[in-house]
């Protein structure tokens, strides 16, 4: 009897440590499982960086993108991709300005921006950055012959050139031209002017915006930059001095003209050459070489939503229309009196493909380079000729049109939320 009791006083005792080792282990599961919830939720919660991207990965899946295509996927990643050329050019200049150049389909127009840009004084110390909007063989040929300075291709995932059968392309669905969406049952939002999308004519303004938020918040190479980034399309000739000029406007600038936001390279009026003056000119922000900084590009992307939804296909007379008049004053731009780059296109954005229907000179090309083109002609000791009363579009203006597809709208904000956290895009 007294063993049996005592059997049971050690069973019972055997039974409370059981308990009480499941209980620890179980505490300490939980502890665990706290601990690691709480830092999972710190990382999701972590704020943006103070150059605006996330501090994650800084290509985030966004769930208001449409399905990539296998070609939109390859060419996404294609994205990430280092610099070529890296083994000739090693190192970039202290002070190097990244020139990026936005191109579309006219290779015709793309060899004469290339040719030049090999001719220009200090290329060989800068990034050069080729923005594709869509992917055509003969344009990324060119590119990849590129061989005077480090060269990173990025293509725009959702150009509509890339989706030949659903949106941002076109769709079976889609109303067409002035189609009654009620009456056919087709897709599709119409314009001011009743027009309905047209890809080909969308694909401007997206490649433009996407261009933008991955160059100053989404690559590697540019992310961090706070300083000027050149833009310059397929049909600017840019002359030998335009980068060292620009290195001086940039430099300049905040001195000389502290309220300016930009640089250009050239007039706002593309027909112009300049004045020939002895001085600086500081006049409305031109489309042709023009550059900016981080500064700048965070007060343009806080204007996201009155980019997306004015209804104006073109991403220029959108900025000058709606964007920059939301500033509260006027936008100034610096140049010097003398262009370094000349757009030199004389048909539509879509033409100039082939021999028989380029359109430079009717198949010839030929533009004046003297000698004061081919250095620096920017004095520091001039002052600085301001263009108060500028042309522009006056209040009221309501826009071109052929932009008022919903689907292109909600795209369009898209591109701005790509490498933010939520909160930070809303603000």
């Amino acid at each position: 009897m007294a063993g049996y009791k005592k059997l049971r006083s050690q069973s019972a005792a055997c039974r409370r440590f059981l308990f009480l080792f499941v209980f620890t282990l179980f505490g300490v599961g939980l502890s665990v499982f706290v601990l690691r919830t709480n830092s999972v939720s710190s990382i999701a919660k972590e704020p943006a960086d103070e150059s605006g991207h996330d501090g994650g990965s800084s290509w985030p899946q966004n769930p208001n993108l449409p399905k990539q295509s296998e070609l939109s996927a390859r060419l996404d990643k294609q994205n990430q991709l280092p610099p070529r050329n890296r083994d000739m050019f090693p190192h970039l200049a202290k002070d190097h300005i990244t020139i990026v150049l936005y191109v579309h389909n006219r290779p015709q127009y793309l060899r004469v921006v290339v040719k030049s840009l090999s001719q220009v004084v200090g290329i060989s110390e800068t990034l050069l950055i080729v923005s594709h909007d869509g992917y055509f063989k003969e344009m990324n040929a060119i590119v990849e012959g590129i061989k005077f300075c480090q060269v990173k291709q990025i293509y725009a995932p959702y150009s509509p050139h890339l989706f030949p059968d659903s949106f941002p392309g076109v769709s079976p669905r889609d109303c067409k031209d002035k189609d009654d969406a009620g009456k056919i049952k087709c897709q599709g939002n119409p314009d001011q002017y009743g027009n309905h999308r047209s890809p080909k004519i969308v694909s401007l303004k997206h490649h433009w915006w996407w261009m933008m938020n991955t160059v100053w918040d989404g690559l590697k190479e540019t992310r961090d930059n706070s300083g000027h980034i050149l833009f310059i399309e397929e049909d600017h000739f840019i002359f030998p001095n335009a980068y060292r000029n620009l290195q001086a406007l940039a430099r300049l600038k905040p001195q000389k003209c502290p309220d300016c936001y930009a640089a250009n390279l050239a007039p706002s009026d593309v027909k112009s050459r300049g004045e020939g003056w002895e001085s600086l000119i500081a006049e409305r922000m031109g489309n042709v070489g023009y550059s900016f900084n981080r500064t700048v590009w965070r007060k343009i992307h806080k204007k996201a939503r009155e980019f997306c939804f004015f209804d104006d296909y073109n991403w220029d007379i959108t900025m000058w229309a709606t964007v920059y008049p939301s500033f509260g004053g006027p936008v100034y731009t610096l140049r010097g009196p003398r262009t370094s780059a000349v757009h030199f296109g004389k048909c539509g954005l879509h033409q100039g493909r082939g021999e028989r229907s380029a359109c430079i000179d009717n198949g010839e090309f030929n533009i004046d380079v003297d000698d004061i083109d081919k250095v620096r002609n920017i004095k520091p000791q001039w002052n600085v000729h301001v263009y108060e009363n500028q042309p522009g579009y006056k209040a009221g203006f309501k826009g071109w049109g052929g932009w008022a597809d919903q689907r292109d709208l909600q795209l369009c904000l898209a591109f701005a939320h790509l490498y933010h956290t939520a909160e930070s895009a809303s603000s």
